[in-house]
């Protein structure tokens, strides 16, 4: 007993002493490599990418580009039974830049191939034995979250800096971007994009994944560090060290973009037996003050763009807060099982101000919410600017103030028989400190509205039905071709017990 106790000793020891080994060998390629590339590449020109493919690839349409399906049984890692899985995407239809995909393992690095015989071309008539150069668009990364026997797809990059991923339970909504250059600016939006990823090739016994990016753009360059944790509310640490070749107007950090159509707050432009159309309902920001900020998103008739400044913040996001089916009705969609996404900063970000950007759509195919950090000091092109934030991807467990919240947000006309030009909003908050006071207890709402508004009701009883507290408010624009905005907060013995409503009602 005591030689087979020493013999599994020697052998437990000597695998250790291995995995120490290939881990320190493994990790030789770090973050400061790719962030010296980003510097490198700052201080040259840009040069913009070659985008010309065989043109069966180039003027596919979305149909035939998602015909082409990367075939689950060439996996990368499926052959050593890893816990990651990488598949890829080709490239064709907009699709059209190169991504250089590479791996960190043991043996250095080493760039990973695009195979023709890895993609099943479905329906597409192709010989890509007279192809050159075409190579992959992104990757997609696999992962068990929602049972032991499958590897669910985690988290995909794909399109310039855009990212998305899922936690337990959740269906893909609304993206993460790298980086977000002179969003609704007249003079144009600049679109960086990851150029290159090295993947740290995991062990067998990884619970999280590492990957590093390469950004670059004609007037921004980045070097980027994910790690990925996938699980019930997936999350991503990120690191980021920024480069300017020249000034930029807006630096967009830690950029999220989704799309709202309509809601119980925005009536939708046609009939539709579905009641709500949404990735997100609302931008969520948790300011440096420690106050809690809900802004319900909308769908306006032009551009509308507003702001939340503070200093050092704690967090902001755009949350999909309502997950009841009935409210969506759509079987295909699964409205309701999109994923909110939060932003965390680590460190101290300094001033500036969280942006909303909402541009109108005609349809639920256009992403038309962008939301992201915009910090007072810009960086001086060729100086670094380094930053961390968290991203998680939320359902069941997601970012809220811990006392009160707005459940829902319902504009229309009210009980009144005779119309009079106002407007009325229903609110409901709902919370644990809401749910320890009695119906009979002392609170008020306490609304403020700017000059174009005024404020003509404002009561606040319980919801017998929901356990709730509902706020009535009706208003009176002043000026039809300007916004009202408002705000709002539950408040018990001049103490504020919820966060606060901030609305915007756009011109008529």
């Amino acid at each position: 007993m005591l030689v087979f106790f020493y013999n599994r000793w020697v052998g437990y020891t000597a695998m250790m002493g291995f995995f120490l080994l290939w881990s320190q060998t493994a990790f030789s390629f770090d973050f400061n490599d790719v962030a010296k590339r980003a510097e490198q590449l700052a201080a040259s020109p840009y040069k913009k990418p070659n985008a010309s493919l065989p043109k069966e690839l180039e003027t596919l349409d979305y149909d035939k580009f998602r015909d082409i399906r990367f075939k689950p049984d060439k996996s990368h890692w499926r052959s050593a039974n890893l816990p990651f899985e990488l598949t890829f995407f080709h490239q064709g239809w907009h699709y059209n830049l190169p991504v250089k995909i590479n791996e960190i393992n043991s043996q250095g690095v080493q760039e990973i191939k695009l195979d023709p015989a890895d993609f099943d071309y479905g329906a597409n008539k192709f010989n890509p034995k007279e192809w050159k150069d075409v190579g992959f668009s992104g990757f997609r990364v696999h992962f068990p979250i929602n049972t032991p026997q499958y590897k669910d797809e985690v988290l995909v990059f794909l399109g310039a800096s855009y990212f998305r991923a899922l936690g337990k339970g959740q269906i893909y909504g609304l993206s993460a971007r790298g980086l977000a250059i002179d969003t609704a600016m007249s003079s144009g939006e600049e679109f960086p994009r990851f150029v290159e990823f090295w993947l740290e090739r995991p062990s067998m016994f990884s619970k999280q994944l590492v990957i590093y990016g390469l950004l670059d753009s004609p007037r921004a360059t980045g070097a980027y560090r994910f790690v990925l944790n996938p699980g019930a509310n997936t999350t991503m640490d990120v690191t980021a060290r920024l480069v300017l070749r020249d000034s930029v107007g807006k630096l967009g950090i830690a950029p999220l973009t989704s799309m709202y159509f309509f809601g119980e707050n925005h009536r939708p432009p046609n009939e539709d037996f579905r009641p709500e159309v949404h990735d997100s309902d609302g931008l969520l920001v948790h300011t440096g003050s420690d106050e809690w900020l809900w802004r319900p998103l909308i769908n306006p008739k032009r551009l509308l763009t507003t702001s939340f400044t503070t200093t050092n913040p704690r967090g902001f996001g755009l949350m999909q807060r309502d997950r009841d089916f009935g409210h969506y009705e759509d079987l295909e969609t699964r409205y309701d099982k999109r994923p909110s996404t939060w932003i965390e900063p680590k460190g101290n970000w300094g001033p500036g101000r969280v942006e909303l950007v909402q541009i109108p759509t005609p349809d639920e195919t256009n992403d038309n919410i962008v939301a992201y950090w915009l910090p007072d000091a810009l960086p001086k092109p060729r100086v670094p600017y380094q930053l961390e934030y968290r991203v998680s991807w939320q359902k069941e467990a997601e970012a809220r103030p811990p006392s009160a919240w707005v459940v829902q947000t319902r504009r229309g006309y009210s009980y009144s028989r005779h119309q009079d030009g106002s407007i009325g909003l229903i609110l409901d908050f709902d919370g644990p400190a809401l749910r320890k006071m009695s119906t009979e207890a002392k609170m008020e709402a306490v609304v403020s509205i700017d000059d174009n508004g005024q404020l003509l009701e404002n009561t606040l009883y319980p919801n017998v039905v929901t356990g709730t507290w509902r706020q009535s408010i009706r208003v009176r624009r002043i000026d039809n071709d300007k916004p009202i905005e408002l705000r709002s907060y539950l408040r018990s013995n001049n103490t504020a017990i919820s966060e606060t409503w901030s609305y915007i009602l756009p011109p008529e």
